[in-house]
């Protein structure tokens, strides 16, 4: 929070400035900095402030010469300084004419946790009043505000206030918090949407399968598989089993199980995401079905060329040791995609054999060359310091070196170092970085 940016606002504002020209009135943190800010001012600028009497409206200072018309009541920038004010009888005073006016109810909500009980306990009367009658659109402008305070202390009955009134008319204020442009709000939205069922499945799915938020999409695509069962329409499992995200292709695939449609299960055991592959995995077994004989049957084809990539890696996850014997020759597969798998699932098997890994750090594709590094790194030793020594020199591909280079790093000794110096001068930033912090550990 910019206390700063704070206390100029508030100068601003009582130099006569509006609050919409010094602050983004949508965004709750300026205001409670603008709130600080206002208090802060007024331990050597009090001057600038109003004061009880000007607030609370009285005659003599509230009228002008004799014979000239009533003045107005205080403006919201006044009324905003008054919100804020040091003195607690300022800030009560200020409560009844603000609530009146929705561009200072997000100052009336802060007011709602004040410190002082008289000040929050007429906020709290009359915010419940504003809420009771404020248009849905409106609510959800306000929303962001009562949220942010439930981090501050006394600052919890916002939300409640909030969830209360939501729930009282669900039908006409809810959907306008599933829409709102503030991410915390339509989080609290979907959070109370789903405890309370108000979410079809159909709406459930599509929500999981396209918001742009990955917290609703996970609490959307938890919720799904209860709505599932036999006959579950397309419309429910298709969105999530074609997302994009894994966490709801994780739960349309889970679905399957209570849909009675394994078969649809089998593509996902070569999914990208690992958890995806387990649950496939999950489905299958359910229903009678071994997913190891399935990957080692994709994988006992190394001529293969449509071979999918993450079979080596599923396989690695459900299999046995011996199932190595089946990745080695997907080493030498022609796409680049099977041999970086078949790598990582050599190294998940604990049978990354060094002697013939160490060859594939001068491969042509970088993700090869990557795991081949990765399975290395706790046998490091075991590279020759020749064939190291070779893949970091200048005429090698970035991604080789950068390979060689980690396992240089892993590895240390006096001839390693002495390379890693040499790389201290690398015209490539990251490999110069790397070295030059490793020479600096070891204090060469």
């Amino acid at each position: 929070m910019d206390t700063w940016a704070g206390e100029a606002a508030a100068e601003r504002v009582a130099y006569g400035a509006r609050l919409e020209t010094v602050l983004d009135v949508d965004d709750p943190r300026r205001w409670l900095e603008f709130d600080i800010g206002v208090r802060t001012i007024g331990l050597y600028r009090a001057e600038l402030l109003p004061t009880l009497a000007e607030i609370a409206g009285r005659p003599d200072l509230l009228c002008g010469p004799p014979g000239a018309p009533p003045r107005r009541g205080p403006s919201d920038r006044r009324l905003a300084l008054a919100l804020c004010h040091p003195d607690g009888r300022v800030r009560e005073a200020a409560l009844a004419p603000a609530a009146e006016r929705p561009a200072l109810l997000p100052l009336v909500a802060v007011r709602c946790a004040d410190w002082a009980p008289v000040v929050r306990g007429r906020a709290r009367r009359l915010m419940e009043a504003a809420l009771s009658t404020l248009p849905p659109d409106r609510l959800a402008l306000l929303a962001p505000h009562l949220l942010r305070l439930a981090r501050r202390g006394r600052g919890e009955w916002g939300a409640d206030l909030l969830r209360d009134t939501v729930r009282a008319e669900n039908a006409r204020r809810l959907p306008a918090l599933l829409d709102a442009d503030d991410r915390v709000v339509r989080r609290f939205a979907h959070r109370l949407a789903v405890a309370d069922g108000r979410l079809p499945p159909v709406t459930l799915a599509r929500t999981a399968a396209a918001d742009r938020d990955v917290v609703v999409q996970r609490l959307c695509a938890d919720a799904v598989p209860a709505h599932v069962g036999k006959g579950c329409p397309e419309e429910v499992i298709g969105p999530l089993l074609n997302a994009r995200g894994a966490h709801a292709r994780s739960a349309g695939v889970t679905a399957l199980r209570r849909a009675g449609r394994p078969d649809r299960a089998e593509p996902f055991l070569v999914d990208r995401s690992a958890l995806v592959r387990a649950c496939a995995r999950y489905v299958l077994r359910q229903h009678g079905d071994d997913p190891p004989s399935r990957y080692r049957a994709w994988c006992a084809d190394a001529a293969r060329l449509d071979l999918p990539p993450w079979a080596a890696v599923g396989l690695a996850e459900c299999g046995r040791r011996t199932d190595a014997a089946l990745l080695w020759p997907l080493v030498g597969h022609p796409d680049a995609a099977v041999r970086a798998r078949a790598v990582t699932g050599l190294r998940l098997l604990d049978a990354a054999d060094a002697s013939r890994l160490w060859p594939l750090l001068a491969d042509e594709a970088p993700a090869v060359a990557r795991e081949a590094a990765t399975a290395l790194l706790p046998s490091a030793l075991a590279v020759p310091m020749e064939w190291l020594s070779r893949c970091v020199g200048p005429e090698r591909p970035v991604h080789t070196r950068k390979a060689a280079c980690r396992l240089l790093l892993a590895a240390g000794g006096a001839e390693r170092l002495r390379t890693l110096r040499a790389l201290a001068d690398d015209p490539d930033e990251r490999i110069r970085a790397r070295a030059r912090s490793a020479l600096r550990l070891r204090r060469v």
